[in-house]
C-alpha cells in the first residue's frame, strides 16, 4: 500500500465551501479501485492549509485507476475552484 499526501491552500473565506465540496467529492475517490482510505485535515497554525492522505493499494491506482478516469475530472470541478495555490502531492511507502 502508498500513502497520498495533498497540501491544498485554500482562502479563508472559502473553507466552508472547501470543506463541503471534499465531502461530496470524498466519494469519487471512494468508487476508485484500489481505494482503501481517505482523511482530510485542517491546518491549526495556518487554517487555509488542508492536507488530505489517501490509501490505495499501488501507485497505479492513483495514477491510473483514478487519475486517468471520469471521476478525476469530476473531483476537480467540485473542490478545484478553491484552491488559491497549485496542489503539492507526494507519494510515501511504509518503510
Amino acid at each position: 500500500m502508498i500513502v497520498e499526501h495533498a497540501l491544498f491552500t485554500v482562502a479563508e473565506s472559502d473553507a466552508e465551501k472547501f470543506e463541503a465540496a471534499y465531502a461530496e467529492a470524498k466519494g469519487l475517490l471512494a468508487q476508485t479501485e484500489g481505494f482503501h482510505w481517505a482523511h482530510m485535515y485542517r491546518g491549526i497554525e495556518r487554517p487555509g492549509s488542508y492536507l488530505l492522505t489517501v490509501g490505495w493499494e499501488s501507485l497505479e491506482a492513483h495514477n491510473v485507476n483514478f487519475r486517468e478516469s471520469e471521476r478525476f475530472p469530476q473531483w476537480r470541478a467540485l473542490i478545484g475552484p478553491y484552491f488559491a495555490a497549485a496542489p503539492e502531492v507526494e507519494h510515501y511507502r511504509e518503510v
